[in-house]
């Protein structure tokens, strides 16, 4: 993208307390996702607003929700004040709180999908693709963060991201698991988790990797129907000037 005036205007973050705040107008498309006020128990004491920008601020940065000091238990109760995220936002164990429900309930999964049909038509496609691009990455993990597993190609014990875009780098989804599956096995639990928000992604661009029948062919079982999948480079996004394409 070129960086003109007007695109300057549009993206920037000035008189934000941090550059992944919300704005007035990413609130607006956000807060129609938001759960309603319970009608029994305790009162909200915290902005859902606050909450979301602590996300994002986690996301941005990559800080952790809190430092794990070995301290004495003198100083147990100043411990508690070491959160990574800034004071500014919520409590640590809120925002977790409510990081986990939004994940559970599908709060971030339909406010993703939302986004992603707005910025398709916006660039002058359909909104729901028919075409992805799937791609996996390996990563270190310890035995602390949950299941891990080897990965014999890229001699790494972790876990691996299996993520699915569109073909202008939008994300569709994403599964994570450990490091010892093979990306043509953990490729239809990818589509899997897609078939019911993308009905019409029929093609799939993939590396050698992916080769066998498991995604050349489709699995009833776990995909959305047959699949065609390609090891051809993606076309460039100004090649197609169809609207409907992926």
């Amino acid at each position: 993208m070129t960086w003109t005036e007007i695109a300057r205007q549009r993206y920037c973050r000035a008189g934000l307390r941090y550059a992944s705040d919300l704005t007035d107008a990413e609130w607006a498309l956000i807060k129609p996702f938001m759960p309603p006020l319970p009608h029994r128990g305790r009162p909200r004491t915290v902005a859902l607003r606050r909450i979301m920008e602590a996300i994002f601020y986690m996301l941005a940065t990559g800080c952790q929700w809190r430092r794990r000091l070995k301290v004495p238990p003198a100083e147990q109760v100043e411990c508690r004040r070491r959160w990574q995220i800034p004071k500014e936002f919520a409590p640590f164990t809120t925002v977790q709180g409510y990081f986990y429900r939004f994940c559970r309930d599908g709060t971030l999964d339909r406010i993703n999908h939302v986004l992603v049909m707005q910025a398709r038509e916006v660039a002058g496609r359909g909104p729901s693709p028919t075409a992805g691009v799937i791609d996996s990455q390996s990563v270190k993990t310890t035995e602390a963060g949950g299941p891990r597993g080897f990965d014999a190609g890229k001699k790494i014990k972790g876990r691996k991201r299996h993520i699915i875009t569109d073909t202008i780098g939008h994300l569709v989804g994403a599964v994570v698991h450990h490091a010892g599956i093979q990306d043509r096995d953990g490729a239809p639990d990818v589509l899997k988790s897609v078939k019911s928000l993308h009905p019409w992604l029929r093609h799939v661009f993939a590396d050698g990797g992916y080769a066998g029948p498991k995604l050349k062919g489709g699995s009833p079982k776990s995909a959305n129907g047959p699949y065609r999948s390609s090891s051809a480079r993606t076309p460039p996004a100004g090649s197609c000037s169809c609207r409907d394409a992926g």
